[in-house]
């Protein structure tokens, strides 16, 4: 489901795309039969186009990477983290409109 301009997260990669990570990091945790996770799909495709070299943009699906749901406490989904230097910063649960998504990962820049 992720695009050239945003990331699959895995177990495998989450410490180098995310925690190693020199920029912010917008990770949205989905789930392919989520309504909400689909409506919001299309603003995370456009921020990490807009974002490219910025900031990365990933996607964590939740029913193939369980162990990282767990280990951020996803209750509900979709839920977006901003990770910054290794570390949650923010996180806002259910879909948002791409204005809230944008102030959300500019807030976190530079």
């Amino acid at each position: 489901m992720a695009s050239a301009n945003v990331l699959t997260i895995t177990q495998g990669n989450f410490k180098s795309e995310v925690l190693d990570s020199k920029v912010p990091v917008l990770i949205d945790f989905w789930a392919t039969w989520c309504g909400p996770c689909r409506a919001v799909g299309p603003i995370v495709e456009s921020l990490g186009v807009e974002y490219a070299g910025r900031a990365k943009v990933g996607k964590i699906d939740v029913d193939t990477e369980q162990a990282l749901a767990q280990q951020f406490g996803i209750a509900s989904i979709p839920t977006l983290i901003v990770f910054k230097d290794g570390k949650p910063v923010e996180s806002v649960l259910g879909a948002r409109p791409k204005p809230q998504l944008v102030a959300l990962l500019d807030k976190h820049l530079g």
